[in-house]
């Protein structure tokens, strides 16, 4: 059975852990979530558990940089430069940008890329604006979706939030019937960085405590590639069930 949601309202990619977001009008959707997501992330040095890489829950100001540039030559798309909060410029791989945030942490840090992304759970993520808005209804906000980092953010024609957590066990189609296809397979269980304001890196508690009256702290999905292919802004949305 298939089921028309919505389309295809915004997609970005993350090219550095924690860092600013670089939207895209279309990406190629691989085995490994959106080409050149997450593919570059700052190891802590220090930190010898499973899961080392730095995120903007401990640097909030992270959230603040702003990878930049193209470097064309790359299969993927990837940043040559990041822009800091000064409004700097400086070589993503380069010694100054690293001494900078190790600086900032109180602790060593160095960039490392890992050809297949670093990601906290699934390889995609995607959102439906009306989660997002009841979330900020609930917290007396207009919130900015990039507060919750979706790749694929979604226009449902209904209005009913956290549908998302409805589609879980089955698989998004975008575009045609040859488009690629996302299996959904858990909800997305928030943290503290829906607090941080992606301009400020400010904290607002009040956030993550709407989406937890709300929703058990869930919004939005985490879902696997199972058909690659090249997605959109605009694109159809059609949730596919078994019968």
């Amino acid at each position: 059975m298939t089921i028309h949601l919505g389309q295809v309202y915004e997609l970005v990619r993350y090219p550095v852990k924690s860092m600013a977001g670089v939207p895209a009008r279309s990406a190629f959707l691989g085995w490994h979530g959106l080409q050149g997501d997450r593919r570059f992330a700052f190891r802590r040095l220090n930190d010898k558990s499973s899961f080392p890489w730095l995120s903007a829950s401990r640097l909030p100001e992270l959230l603040l940089y702003q990878p930049v540039g193209l470097d064309e030559t790359a299969e993927e798309p990837t940043p040559t430069h990041v822009r800091t909060p000064d409004g700097v410029e400086l070589p993503l791989a380069g010694a100054q940008l690293q001494g900078i945030v190790s600086e900032k942490l109180g602790s060593p840090v160095e960039l490392m890329k890992l050809k297949h992304g670093i990601f906290d759970e699934g390889q995609v993520s995607v959102i439906n604006l009306a989660t997002i808005s009841a979330i900020g209804n609930e917290a007396g906000q207009n919130l900015d979706p990039r507060r919750f980092r979706g790749n694929v953010l979604i226009a449902a024609d209904s209005t009913e939030p956290f549908q998302e957590d409805g589609w879980i066990g089955g698989r998004l189609l975008f575009g045609n019937e040859a488009g690629p296809i996302v299996s959904l397979t858990m909800r997305d269980l928030r943290c503290v960085m829906i607090n941080l304001d992606p301009d400020t890196a400010q904290q607002n508690p009040s956030i993550m405590k709407a989406a937890v009256r709300l929703n058990a702290n869930n919004a939005g999905a985490y879902g696997t590639v199972v058909r690659t292919g090249r997605i959109s802004v605009g694109d159809s949305v059609k949730l596919v069930v078994d019968a």
